[in-house]
């Protein structure tokens, strides 16, 4: 673990071509900055402030005189070194360290005898308190909840998506060096690695939020990197009801079907909110029954007591060391799990996975990328062939349609909104065809003057199968709730 003087040299743009490279983001270089007038410098500090407090709202680049505001941070970072107590600072809790930097900063500042006003100074200290305790310009976007995703394009270019539509945000990276510096404070919390031979890497942050890096030389405009984030309370089915992402009854049949020990697909693209109705899912299973949850980067966020998460590990520099999700499966089913939820299927392991649920692990969880229930059912058997099994058709199909229970398809709209667009429920094979019949779906009927999808969701008029077995499990559904004619939103 990195000690307190390792976390605040990390961030350092005072010597060397870090230096440089702050220098040249301004017409005002470094050495020119530490031989301006106070006020020109507190017009530095300034600009930051916009920036900082800018979240959520389009603006353009950041202002040619962010350079000059780097330069000045790097003086007051190498006079925090000089000043800090390093071996007394290491005892310190978090929130304590946060507030003797922030007393050791101001008086910095009036030592230097810079004119500013409180807002600014505050934005100057937190901007310090971010890049030595935290990540960076990250800090002001991951503080607000209304942001779902963070993407950024090159140390200058951040993009978020703010309740479902993506905009620019006016925050910036001081150059690719700094942008590197923050990806590797991220991945290496995790025990992964980014660099040449690796340029790709999944990480995650404490709270749960999935991370992608991928720098030089695939990334061909500088590092990239992206924040899928998780909210710090984690949403209930009230809330996706709320969002008018599915019906009451819609949500009462699916929190039954849980229950039941029904094993569930859950299909949709990138951005779908597929991992987020898994976790909402996964509420309903009972608090008594043992849950082994399997992810390539771990965020589910599982509310029961009884858990053991695993997560796959990549190979380290020597190719050596890789755990693979397929291993891991087959490994839980020797752990004596009541139910396995899986994060995501995308390979091999879906083999093992339908093994397990043909053979007595009911009430399985898992997703998998498909845009439609009959195109999930299509990419199982892909990722079947894909494991190197080859089957004939006809055996394949029936192993899936045994196994699989109840298809759910999530779909991001136009509009942003995110709706559970229908729920099939897989009857068996007819031939060698699987057969699916649909019980909810979501009817489109147009776009609103503000660009909003406009529909509503209806049944289909059939009676799933599966309503004996809810029955059977002490789960009473209304009979109105599958009939077009009564069914009311």
């Amino acid at each position: 673990m990195a000690t307190l003087k390792e976390k605040i040299s990390a961030w350092s743009y005072g010597s060397g071509s870090n230096a440089s490279a702050a220098a040249a983001a301004s017409p005002v270089g470094v050495a020119q900055a530490q031989s301006m007038p106070p006020a020109a410098l507190a017009a530095a500090a300034s600009a930051p402030a916009a920036v900082a407090g800018s979240a959520g709202v389009t603006m353009p680049a950041a202002p040619a005189v962010s350079g000059t505001y780097y330069a000045l941070k790097t003086r007051l970072h190498q006079s925090l070194i000089a000043k800090i107590d390093l071996a007394a600072a290491e005892a310190m809790q978090p929130d304590q360290l946060r507030s003797q930097l922030r007393d050791v900063l101001l008086g910095l500042i009036d030592e230097e005898a810079i004119p500013m006003n409180e807002q600014e100074r505050r934005s100057l200290v937190a901007d310090l308190q971010n890049e030595v305790l935290g990540l960076g310009p990250l800090e002001p976007l991951l503080a607000d909840p209304d942001i779902s995703e963070i993407m950024v394009n090159g140390f200058d270019t951040v993009f978020v998506e703010k309740r479902g539509r993506i905009e620019r945000v006016n925050i910036r990276f001081n150059d690719d060096t700094h942008l590197l510096k923050i990806i590797d404070k991220i991945v290496s919390r995790v025990g992964r690695r980014v660099d040449e031979s690796s340029p790709m890497v999944d990480a995650r942050l404490p709270d749960g939020s999935r991370v992608n890096a991928i720098i030089s030389p695939i990334a061909l405009d500088g590092p990239a990197m992206s924040i899928r984030r998780f909210a710090v309370k984690p949403l209930k089915m009230a809330d996706l009801v709320e969002r008018r992402t599915l019906t009451p009854g819609m949500a009462e049949l699916l929190a039954g079907m849980v229950k039941a020990k029904t094993n569930i697909l859950i299909s949709g693209g990138t951005g779908s909110g597929k991992t987020t109705l898994l976790n909402i899912l996964s509420s309903y299973i009972p608090e008594h029954e043992r849950i082994i949850t399997i992810e390539d980067t771990a965020e589910l966020q599982m509310q029961q007591s009884h858990v053991v998460r695993l997560e796959t590990r990549p190979a380290n520099s020597e190719g050596r060391g890789e755990i693979s999700m397929r291993s891991l499966v087959k490994n839980s089913l020797r752990m004596r799990p009541d139910r396995i939820v899986l994060g995501e299927v995308r390979g091999g392991e879906v083999i093992d996975m339908l093994q397990a649920m043909n053979t007595g692990h009911d009430g399985s969880l898992t997703t998998v990328h498909a845009n439609t229930p009959r195109d999930a059912l299509g990419r199982l058997e892909n990722l079947v062939g894909m494991g190197g099994v080859s089957l004939p058709v006809k055996p394949l199909r029936q192993q899936i349609a045994s196994a699989i229970n109840v298809i759910v398809q999530a779909t991001r709209l136009s509009d942003g909104s995110r709706k559970i667009t229908s729920i099939h429920e897989v009857t068996g094979m007819e031939g060698e065809v699987i057969s699916t019949q649909e019980i909810f779906h979501f009817e489109r009927s147009g776009v609103g003057a503000d660009g909003a999808v406009l529909g509503r969701f209806k049944p289909t008029g059939i009676r799933p199968l599966l309503a004996e077995r809810l029955k059977i499990s002490g789960v009473n559904l209304a009979e109105e709730l599958f009939n077009p004619l009564v069914f009311n939103e």
